[in-house]
C-alpha cells in the first residue's frame, strides 16, 4: 500500500468515527428532545388546514428553538413523514406536560376534542337540520328512518359523512340485538321505525307508550285504521312546523296517504325520529285489550278503553266537564 492509500484509508476511517459519533449525538438529542416536557401556549391547540410542521411547532409550543424545529423536521424528512402530511387538521386536546413526542402522536392522529349531538326523539327534520348547522357545513338532511335519536359524540372538525356512517352503525347494530324478536315476524325494519315514530309523537311517558303501542298492534291485528291524531297533523304540515291549533273534524278529513283517518295500515314513513327508548318499549311487545284512547287535557294524560261504546262513555263524561 503506497502512501496515498493509506493517508485515504486513513481519512476513511476518521471521516466514518465522525459520522459515527455524530449520528450518534444526532439520535441522542432526538431522544433527548422528544422525551423532554414541553410547555403548550393554549390547550386545546388548534391547527389550520395546510399548516407546515414549523407552524404547528411555533404556533403551539412555548419556547421551541429553531434549532429544535430544525432537528425535528430532518426527524420527520428522514422518516419520509412530512411529504405524507402525517398531521392533521383541527383542535387537539394536549396537556402542557405532555412530550414532544406525545404532542407528535397526537396530532399524526384524528381530533381527540369530541363533541356531541343529542338528537331528541320526536324531532322534525328541520329540527335536526339546525342543530347539525351548527357543527357541519356540508350535511344534508338525514331521513327519519335511517337513524335512531340518541346522543352522538364526534371528533370536532370531523366530517359530516363519517358521523352519518356513525349513526347508520348505531341503527343497525341496535336491531341486530333484536333480530330473534317476535315482531320481526310481523314487522320490518320500517314499519317498527313507523310505529316508534307514531309513540314519540303519541306518548307521554314510557307506560304511556306501552299502552299506546299495544293500541296500535291491537288495531292493525283487527284491520282498524290506527285514527292517530299525530298523522293528521303531520299530514297538514308535512311535518315542517307546529300547527299551534287543535285539530279540527275538517281536519280529520284531509286526503293524504299519512292521514290514518283517512288509510288503513301505517303510515309510508316514520313521521318524526325514534328515540331507542320507544323501540325498547315496541320490543316488549305489550299486551292489553285497549283499542281506544283520547287525551284528558283536565287530567294531562290519556284515556283507554277496551270497546267503541266505553270510549264514547267517557269521552262523553269528559266533554261534559
Amino acid at each position: 500500500m503506497d502512501l496515498e492509500e493509506q493517508i485515504l484509508h486513513y481519512y476513511l476511517k476518521i471521516f466514518s468515527f465522525i459520522f459515527i459519533i455524530f449520528t450518534i449525538l444526532f439520535f441522542a438529542y432526538i431522544f433527548y428532545l422528544f422525551n423532554k416536557n414541553i410547555e403548550i401556549k393554549k390547550n386545546p391547540i388548534s391547527i389550520n388546514k395546510g399548516d407546515s410542521i414549523e407552524e404547528v411547532l411555533k404556533n403551539n409550543i412555548i419556547d421551541i428553538t429553531i434549532l429544535e424545529i430544525t432537528f425535528v423536521k430532518i426527524y420527520l424528512k428522514i422518516n419520509g413523514l412530512i411529504n405524507k402530511k402525517f398531521f392533521h387538521y383541527g383542535d387537539f386536546d394536549i396537556q402542557s406536560s405532555s412530550s414532544l413526542r406525545n404532542f407528535l402522536t397526537i396530532i399524526s392522529k384524528p381530533s381527540n376534542v369530541l363533541l356531541k349531538i343529542t338528537i331528541v326523539e320526536g324531532w322534525s327534520q328541520n329540527q335536526l337540520d339546525s342543530e347539525l348547522s351548527k357543527y357541519f357545513t356540508d350535511f344534508h338532511s338525514i331521513p327519519y328512518k335511517d337513524i335512531i335519536a340518541d346522543t352522538y359524540y364526534f371528533n370536532k372538525n370531523g366530517d359530516f359523512d363519517s358521523f352519518l356512517n356513525r349513526l347508520n352503525n348505531f341503527k343497525i347494530n341496535f336491531f341486530k340485538k333484536y333480530r330473534n324478536n317476535k315482531l320481526n315476524e310481523k314487522f320490518n325494519i320500517n314499519e317498527l321505525m313507523i310505529i316508534g315514530s307514531l309513540l314519540e309523537k303519541e306518548g307521554l311517558d314510557e307506560e304511556d307508550k306501552r299502552k299506546i303501542s299495544s293500541v296500535i298492534f291491537n288495531r292493525l291485528n283487527r284491520k282498524m285504521k290506527l285514527q292517530i291524531d299525530a298523522t293528521v297533523l303531520f299530514a297538514i304540515t308535512n311535518g315542517k312546523y307546529d300547527l299551534n291549533r287543535k285539530l279540527l273534524r275538517s281536519d280529520l278529513k284531509v286526503d293524504h296517504p299519512f292521514n290514518t283517518y283517512i288509510y288503513k295500515g301505517l303510515p309510508p314513513e316514520p313521521i318524526s325520529y325514534v328515540g331507542k327508548k320507544s323501540l325498547e318499549i315496541l320490543f316488549e311487545n305489550n299486551k292489553n285489550d285497549f283499542l281506544f284512547y283520547f287525551f284528558n287535557y283536565s287530567l294531562n294524560k290519556h284515556i283507554f278503553s277496551k270497546s267503541f261504546k266505553e270510549h264514547k262513555e267517557r269521552l262523553y263524561e269528559y266533554r261534559k266537564k
